[in-house]
């Protein structure tokens, strides 16, 4: 502790408030993610398919809401309050997953409070997610040395709490046994309740800037009109808004209906389009300014095939960690939602090697810039996807395989991780002309939209593996039949599909781009080529963008 009262961790006590506050949030979101898809399929017993896309739809609005939570807090509420809103509504959310797993034998009543949780998560992480980091800055001077340290302890704040919630909530839901679920969602509402109560009795005495005036009070546009007169130059004009609201819902429409997207995927991948329009066009930006821009969206367009493929985690790397890897150890079985904490510590682990190494290049002059830093951890991703591949080639769909090759892909990723998110942010910063800081941060944050709805639907190929040979023996149909259903070589009779419609299994493989999905390794290869082929080309394109950043990379 510092020898200042006023400060721990040399930094301002306000720090370790926002650092408990978001680790206690983030424990909860983790934790309900880590067994969320395992909830559906193994006691709602959902397909793997529609489990998928309801998890894409839930993660891509995740990233979509916070764009309506910080105007609320900016125009109306400010910071405090938004956050005390959406804690509540978080907290109410995973109260209602555990009404949801309380009553998963009555199918339709678990369903019914299954999107009330969610509705209510989606709507209270709108309010909560771009309210509290946002506050962290104000505690410090203009020219305070000690920001970027802050943010790095606060990202430390985020890894502990996705740390601790696969091994907490999974232990208590992830058993074997469906009844259980439900003390997992309510382990992850106690640690929302945790967060809010200690942000809500802390934040008059600690959240203070260097002056001692409270943050997070007032609404964020009136603190920026009394500190400078050009803070009310930013911001679009009315044309502008109408512009990008009448684009993203002709695009939604258009998505919706015209090439049949679902309507969660029309409305995320319209508002993209829209805003990015939107922000472009403005009469007002210089060349400079339009040509970082399109650096930035450029950068945005590339990441939504990272975490397209890295958001896997909570779909089919979890069915995958589920039914057809060996979790067996000493006599005891690992739960699956424990996998998911592997992440969190390689963060922790690596996180310094990683600035260190930049660091080190950048003495000898020859650091990377952003977009080849960037298109690095595409193909670290895609090499990920590659050593697994190897595991599973020629292993049959009934089969396990050893749990080293799925600890290897998570290791793999997060480097791939490390090259691509915190490089991102930071370029977003450095390219975004001041009066669009924040929109260009919307954009950023709804590339991450799409990109977990796309996960979603990728995860849906998933081919059919043990669970649905069981459920085909189960109904009595064997295994050769049942492959020969698959392949297209037999035709199901009547009966035969009678059973599989009442118990949803599979009678095709999945498709992608006209190519049957047949086994584990075409699917995982499917990320092998799309990650790997989108880091070479944005690799290709990163020298010519280069000018384009003006130097201010």
């Amino acid at each position: 502790m510092s020898k200042n009262s006023n400060e721990i961790w040399g930094h301002p006590r306000g720090l370790a408030l926002l650092f408990f506050t978001e680790m206690w949030e983030r424990f909860s979101y983790y934790g309900m993610r880590a067994i969320f898809t395992l909830y559906m399929i193994n006691a709602l017993v959902f397909p793997r398919a529609k489990a998928s896309e309801i998890y894409g739809s839930y993660t891509g609005l995740v990233y979509l809401t916070p764009l309506i939570g910080g105007y609320v807090a900016d125009h109306y509420w400010g910071n405090r309050k938004s956050i005390l809103a959406g804690g509540i509504l978080m907290a109410v959310g995973q109260f209602f997953m555990f009404a949801s797993g309380y009553t998963y034998q009555n199918g339709s009543l678990a369903e019914a409070f299954l999107w009330a949780g969610l509705i209510f998560l989606i709507i209270g992480n709108g309010f909560f997610k771009p309210n509290i980091s946002s506050m962290i800055g104000q505690m410090y001077s203009e020219g305070d040395k000690r920001r970027d340290a802050a943010y790095t302890i606060f990202y430390m704040g985020i890894n502990l709490g996705a740390f601790l919630a696969p091994l907490v909530c999974g232990y208590l839901g992830d058993t074997g046994r469906p009844e259980d679920f439900k003390w997992g969602f309510l382990a992850a509402g106690f640690g929302m309740i945790i967060g809010t109560i200690l942000f809500q009795t802390q934040k008059s005495k600690y959240l203070m800037t260097p002056e001692g005036e409270q943050i997070g009070e007032l609404p964020n546009q009136r603190v920026k009109d009394t500190k400078s007169d050009d803070a009310k130059g930013g911001g679009l004009n009315s044309r502008q808004l109408m512009l990008g609201v009448g684009l993203s819902l002709a695009l939604c429409l258009i998505f919706w209906q015209v090439f049949s997207f679902d309507f969660i995927g029309a409305l995320i991948y319209s508002l993209t389009i829209g805003m990015m329009v939107m922000i472009i066009t403005d009469g007002s930006l210089s060349k400079i300014e339009r040509d970082r821009i399109t650096v930035v969206y450029v950068s945005a367009f590339f990441v939504v095939f990272f975490w397209a493929a890295f958001e896997q985690a909570g779909a089919s790397l979890t069915f995958f960690a589920e039914e057809q890897t060996n979790r067996a150890v000493m006599g005891s079985v690992i739960p699956t939602s424990f996998f998911q904490s592997i992440n969190a510590v390689a963060i922790v682990l690596l996180a310094p090697i990683t600035a260190a190494i930049w660091v080190f290049l950048a003495k000898r002059k020859s650091e990377p810039n952003s977009l080849v830093k960037q298109a690095l951890g595409l193909v670290i991703l895609a090499l990920g996807y590659a050593v697994i591949a190897i595991g599973v080639k020629g292993v049959g769909l009934d089969s396990k395989v050893s749990m080293f090759w799925l600890v290897a892909l998570y290791v793999i990723h997060t480097i791939g991780e490390l090259c691509l998110s915190p490089i991102g942010l930071s370029l977003v910063s450095k390219l975004s002309p001041m009066r669009f800081v924040s929109l260009l941060f919307g954009v950023w944050f709804l590339a991450n939209s799409v990109a977990n709805k796309a996960a979603g639907q990728l995860s849906t190929l998933y081919p059919p593996s043990g669970r649905e040979y069981q459920m085909a023996a189960d109904n009595g149909i064997d295994a050769t039949t049942y492959r020969g259903y698959l392949d297209g070589t037999l035709t199901p009779t009547e009966a035969d599909m009678t059973m599989a419609q009442a118990t949803e299994i599979p009678m095709k493989y999945p498709t992608f781009m006209g190519s049957k999905v047949t086994d584990l390794y075409e699917f995982f290869m499917i990320f092998v080529g799309m990650a790997g082929v989108a880091g070479l080309i944005l690799f290709g394109l990163s020298f010519p963008l280069r000018k384009m950043m003006h130097g201010a990379d």
